[in-house]
């Protein structure tokens, strides 16, 4: 015997002493004592509880509480289950040749279960061990030492009891304590159960608030193991499944100075304002609560019940109850035993035929709570569905007792060994029992759990008929609810199935994000998430930003992918522009052989000899600058665009600027001319002119391009669903200078251009450089202006028609006139039409 196990058994002894009681184990009462080889111990609670009238623990006599119909309905299952091994008349053959027997004790409070505990271990206390000399030669009917205990029916009369037993490793089934902590091995190392754990009763309710999404409840304990472990379970796993408990409440035991503490129970659930109600509480406790609801009008509610009273007619039976509205609940999943009906009507019958007053009960045996079977059995209870399921789970528990005896004496090697089987070695054969039960498997897992699940049930009325329907069941491994909606009858759904809501905030809609007003995640206003946000189902009480390629419009749940502005080569806007390239390369090439063919003609001279093929080749690389702006922008792209197109076009209007300014010297200021200009003209001074012009213009781009050049970049600031590839730097500083300067030569070059608007016609391009330099400021001021206000592909589109127009606008301007002339009108390119034409100036001078 350990330390720990003779603590508690002097504790016992102790307990016994202090009751004054001598504890005989063979029960006096008839019915409750069974003789046999191996006897099995059972505790059942055939009486509630009497009223305590002292505040000092005490064993109250057992007899004095009213008759429980369940209890005594238990205990038959588990004399029928035994009569049927001893009689093999089971659904299997067991233990042939060897004789069960039986002790029942009357459990109807917690001291009642502890002193039936300690009974079983007297008369194991004196045996240490069992040795190989407990042979069949010391094994007589005589020993009624109890092997094994089945019961109690709730895990509070449970918890010492399973303690106890388990200090002597004595095995011990309970069919009603479904307590999570009943599962610790280390400290119950003989318990085993055959009603699902309450982890997955707990995970049940669970399962069926979140089915039909009710979020804000209240949940109701009694004062009990039972009860308060499974509200406290309730409300550890309930946020994980997004479930707000608004109020937690512990039923009392009912007193009369408990009353306003049941009203405040249910004043306290009326100020919530919840529609779903979890009760995690026995029957008994839960009875004495509803008079209160029914008293204060709570009703059109939706009630969670748990397994204990579910199903049972303790809560139904009472007055007025049907106004409380819906009761849904957990239920142990239904299990008929074959046959037992019938034995409990043989049992009322020989009771009728008995005479009570001869039954021989021991007055000493108070702490044993003695009785007998015929006085309960004359009571004649109704076999309800809820005392049948709890009844299949005592006969299960029989059955695995039995099962375990079965292979602990070798059976199924021919004849039972006739030995003593000591608790410890029944132990590690009930660990390995395994069973069918009406085509379900019985046996225990490592916690010495069931593998079992739930039914649903909800209950159903018919004016003051009252009945439960299973609407669904639950299984644990793995864990799902199977529900048919259709089959609940609502409290305020009349015709239609409309589901009753319970929830603290309405949901929000797509997109808003939850802004929360207290302590609870399920009370909360609803707030839009910006544009450029997203809300994020993982978190919804933030709005995420988008990533910087993405975006979103406001009230977004996830962000799209930002469209990518550029003009492609294979947009049809594209192809359109440079088919216009082409052409403008055409004519800038085909006007400079031309020109070229016939350079020492009057009007190639006239337009500047071989300067006009400068300015030519100036136009075509101008025009083919507008390439750089097709397709994804390029580090060479971006260098190369605006400093190539600004020095081209800076060059054409030198030389333009140059050429204007010699005529108009020549013919206007011929005798007023310093003799620099002489100097300037003679010797190559238009030409260094041009040059430094351009290789001014030059400098700049290069300075520009040299001190921050430009580089592909994304503007993702312009568009909120865009991005806009482009080059950086497009409207810089340096990009300003070079524009400045090129704005001054145009002015230059028109002013030059306009003091020769009255040159002989050979010699006056004044109005063609006047509208191309118009046309090409226009371009761009448009330009500008759409830059400003539009982006993407259009706007780059706009940009190389605005290259192009300026390229064409000198052309025509300036070019095809004089191709003209050349190609159509040989006679106008003559000397002698040239001299004709200075004559008639000079004669319009004088």
């Amino acid at each position: 015997m350990d330390v720990f196990g003779a603590v508690f058994l002097s504790l016992g002894w102790l307990t016994l002493h202090l009751a004054n009681g001598a504890l005989d184990y063979i029960s006096q009462g008839q019915g409750l004592q069974l003789q046999g080889d191996f006897i099995l111990a059972g505790l059942f609670p055939l009486h509630y509880e009497p009223g305590s009238t002292s505040s000092l623990p005490a064993l109250a006599d057992c007899n004095r509480g009213k008759a429980n119909q369940h209890g005594y309905h238990l205990m038959q299952a588990m004399r029928f289950a035994v009569e049927e091994i001893n009689n093999s008349t089971g659904p299997q053959s067991l233990l042939p040749g060897v004789k069960l027997g039986y002790q029942m004790y009357d459990g109807c409070s917690k001291s009642a279960a502890v002193l039936a505990a300690v009974d079983l271990l007297e008369h194991w206390g004196p045996l240490t061990s069992g040795t190989q000399r407990d042979t069949e030669a010391n094994f007589t009917h005589s020993d009624q030492r109890g092997v094994a205990l089945i019961g109690p029916d709730s895990s509070s009369k449970t918890l010492t009891p399973a303690v106890l037993l388990g200090s002597y490793l004595i095995p011990q089934i309970s069919y009603e304590s479904s307590n999570e902590k009943l599962s610790n091995k280390f400290i119950y190392p003989s318990f085993f159960r055959t009603i699902p754990s309450d982890k997955n009763q707990v995970a049940a309710m669970i399962q069926l608030l979140v089915r039909f999404n009710w979020t804000w409840v209240a949940v109701l304990s009694s004062d009990n193991a039972y009860g308060l472990d499974g509200m406290q379970s309730l409300a550890m796993q309930a946020p994980d499944s997004g479930i707000c408990i608004a109020y937690q409440g512990i039923i009392p035991a009912y007193s009369d100075d408990k009353k306003q503490n049941m009203r405040d129970i249910v004043q306290n659930l009326l100020k919530t304002k919840v529609n779903t109600i979890v009760v995690f509480s026995n029957k008994v406790e839960f009875s004495n609560l509803v008079p209160f609801v029914i008293e204060e009008k709570m009703t059109d509610k939706v009630w969670i019940g748990s397994e204990d009273w579910s199903a049972s007619s303790l809560i139904s039976s009472i007055p007025g109850v049907q106004s409380i509205g819906t009761v849904l609940g957990v239920s142990i999943k239904y299990s008929n035993i074959s046959g037992f009906q019938e034995f409990e009507a043989k049992v009322l019958e020989d009771a009728m035929d008995q005479d009570v007053s001869n039954v021989n009960t021991n007055s000493d045996n108070d702490c044993l709570q003695s009785t007998d079977v015929y006085s309960l059995a004359k009571m004649d209870f109704p076999l309800e569905k809820y005392d049948v399921t709890s009844s299949a789970n005592v006969y299960k528990a029989t059955y695995a007792l039995a099962h375990a005896l079965h292979q602990a004496l070798g059976c199924d090697l021919g004849a039972c060994q006739r030995r003593r089987v000591y608790p410890w070695e029944l132990l590690t054969w009930l660990k390995q029992v395994q069973f069918t039960f009406q085509n379900t498997s019985v046996y225990f897992d490592a916690n010495g759990d069931p593998p079992t699940g739930y039914d649903i049930v909800c209950w159903i009325w018919r004016g003051p008929n009252w009945s439960v329907r299973e609407v669904g069941s639950f299984s644990p491994n793995p864990i799902s609810l199977a529900i048919n909606v259709d089959l609940i009858e609502w409290h305020n759904s009349g015709e239609s199935s409309q589901v009753p809501q319970s929830i603290c905030s309405p949901p929000c809609p797509s997109g808003h994000r939850k802004l929360l007003t207290g302590q609870h995640t399920c009370c909360f206003d609803c707030l839009p998430c910006p544009a450029a946000t997203f809300l994020n189902l993982s978190d919804p009480t933030t709005c995420q930003q988008c990533l910087s390629e993405e975006w979103a419009p406001p009230s977004s749940v996830q962000c799209l992918k930002r469209t990518v502005l550029l003009l492609a080569w294979d947009d049809p806007l594209a192809i359109a522009l440079l088919f216009f390239l082409a052409s403008c390369l055409l004519m800038t090439s085909s006007s400079a052989v031309i020109l070229l063919l016939n350079l020492n003609t009057p009007v190639a001279k006239s337009a500047g000899g071989r300067t006009c093929l400068l300015m030519l080749a100036a136009l075509t690389a101008a025009a083919m600058s507008s390439l750089c702006h097709f397709g994804q922008p390029s580090p060479l792209a971006c260098i190369l665009k605006q400093p190539l197109f600004m020095f081209s076009f800076t060059v054409c209007l030198a030389c333009i600027t140059v050429r204007s300014l010699q005529v108009v010297c020549i013919f206007k200021f011929a005798s007023k001319l310093p003799p620099a200009y002489d100097k300037w003209a003679k010797k190559n001074g238009p030409e260094i002119t041009i040059f430094l012009v351009s290789a001014t213009l030059l400098v700049i781009s290069v300075l520009r391009v040299a001190l921050d050049p430009p580089k592909p970049s994304q503007d993702l600031d312009f568009y909120h669903d865009s991005i806009v590839l482009e080059c950086s730097n497009t409207l810089s500083p340096g990009s300003a200078i070079e524009l400045g300067y090129v704005a001054l030569l145009s002015i230059l070059c028109f002013s030059f251009s306009y003091m020769g608007k009255d040159l002989p016609a050979n010699y006056n391009e004044a109005k063609s450089i006047t509208f191309s330099l118009m046309v090409y400021m226009i371009s761009w001021m448009s330009f500008f202006t759409l830059y400003l206000i539009s982006r993407g592909p259009f706007t780059i589109a706009a940009y190389v028609f605005a290259i192009l127009f300026s390229v064409l606008a000198f052309f025509w301007g300036y070019f095809l006139p004089k191709i003209y002339i050349i190609v159509l009108k040989p006679e106008m390119n003559t000397t002698a039409h040239f001299q004709n034409c200075i004559q008639m100036y000079t004669m319009s001078q004088k």
